[in-house]
């Protein structure tokens, strides 16, 4: 995976947290299972910022797949 890559989210962690400058956590039902978005930075700890359709969001590899449809 890299910047501008287009994944999927193949599982739901526990909580998601929010890509703003103060990173909040929010419920995973914010997010479905198969959605697409758009990553947008790597972070620390094994991170990726992803852009969804309901914002951007912190998650970890082992949640997101590269998307082939794209």
């Amino acid at each position: 995976m890299q910047v501008g890559d287009r994944v999927k989210l193949v599982t739901l962690p526990p909580y998601v947290k929010t890509a703003d400058p103060m990173p909040m956590l929010r419920p995973p039902n914010v997010l479905t299972v198969g959605e697409k978005g758009t990553i947008l930075d790597r972070r620390p700890g094994g991170y990726w910022g992803v852009r969804f359709t309901q914002g951007a969001f912190l998650l970890e590899t082992k949640y997101l797949e590269v998307d082939d449809d794209y």
